[in-house]
């Protein structure tokens, strides 16, 4: 009766994409539907080859910085020179993911205790953001 019991209950649990039901677009995403996270903690979206994105937290639109563009600005950078990274979301076209961590001077400084809701815009580029679909989700801050 108990192994009827357990292999039932690894056919039916669902993890991993499926219980974060992720759209196909979205590779994986950090953190995910109903995790909990710290206040300083990065949201993380990783998209298929081909997508761009845009994010929303708590009802604050973020600023995007493309990542190519903060290297290519006409400076010429020296072998292990630093980038300095503005306090917005970054998406990064070479891995087609977009990020966000809160800081000091950012629109979001920390995630306070308590549930929080993101919702990440994406499309593909060669349509552009008048395509754009959007997933919607929420996790909790300790």
């Amino acid at each position: 009766m108990g192994l009827t019991i357990a292999l039932y209950g690894f056919q039916v649990g669902v993890t991993g994409r499926e219980a974060q039901r992720l759209p196909a677009s979205i590779e994986m995403m950090t953190p995910g539907p109903g995790d909990q996270v710290l206040q300083q903690s990065q949201i993380f979206v990783d998209f298929v080859a081909g997508y761009e994105a845009s994010l929303v937290i708590d009802g604050i639109e973020l600023t995007t910085t493309r990542l190519d563009e903060l290297t290519s600005q006409g400076n010429s950078l020296e072998p292990g020179q630093q980038v300095e990274i503005p306090p917005t979301a970054i998406y990064d076209p070479g891995n087609f993911t977009i990020s966000f961590t809160p800081q000091q001077g950012a629109p979001i400084e920390s995630f306070s205790q308590g549930e929080h809701t993101a919702t990440v815009t994406y499309w593909k580029i060669e349509d552009g953001p008048t395509k754009a679909r959007s997933f919607k989700w929420t996790f909790d801050a300790d």
